[in-house]
């Protein structure tokens, strides 16, 4: 095998995983696996990330930029909190659609590294926080006095939507979310 640039070789190593562990798991996944469909030498891979749990917080780290892209590109055709909400589960449904609805990476990561305190599970926790986060501040332009309330049942509803079209590997739960999401929705922005 040809000696393939560090650089490269990680951005190589990277791609194979998202394919791999997102399709057949992270654990059943090994080094020589993502090292073969990289076509780079376990060598290279671990120069480029140290160990297989350094990969897997690299390849979660580049699903949460690549979501936030996902996410941006919907969200900023909306100008109103509220539609910026519902874009949101749009984003879902095209995210889950677009990945054969194996489901959230982050939750699928998560089942398998159940130590809270593992760095896989830090990675899940800055991602979903991120996805709260945003939620809260849209919501918080619309109705102050319930945000926390009304962010929590918007996560509750995306997550739950998520895990049943996994299931039914079909588009409607996400759809059926956002139209629940839709009617918990002020239809204006509370008045300041």
């Amino acid at each position: 095998m040809a000696r393939t640039p560090r650089g490269d070789a990680g951005a190589k190593v990277l791609e194979a995983a998202h394919t791999l562990f997102h399709s057949k798991g992270i654990h059943a996944v090994g080094v020589d696996t993502l090292a073969a469909r990289a076509e780079v030498t376990k060598t290279a891979l671990y120069a480029n990330f140290g160990s297989k749990d350094q990969l897997v917080v690299a390849y979660l780290r580049e699903r949460d930029r690549l979501w936030q892209q996902q996410v941006d590109r919907i969200t900023v055709e909306h100008d109103s909190p509220r539609d910026r909400v519902l874009a949101v589960f749009d984003a879902y449904d095209v995210w889950l659609a677009h990945d054969g609805w194996r489901g959230c990476a982050f939750l699928n990561a998560a089942a398998e590294y159940p130590d809270p305190g593992h760095p896989v599970r830090e990675v899940i926790r800055h991602h979903k926080q991120g996805l709260r986060n945003y939620l809260r501040a849209q919501v918080q332009r619309i109705d102050a006095a319930r945000q926390e309330d009304l962010c929590a049942q918007l996560v509750i509803l995306l997550e739950g939507a998520v895990a049943t079209s996994v299931v039914e590997q079909a588009p409607r739960p996400i759809r059926d979310a956002r139209g629940l999401a839709d009617a918990l929705l002020p239809d204006t922005l509370e008045a300041s």
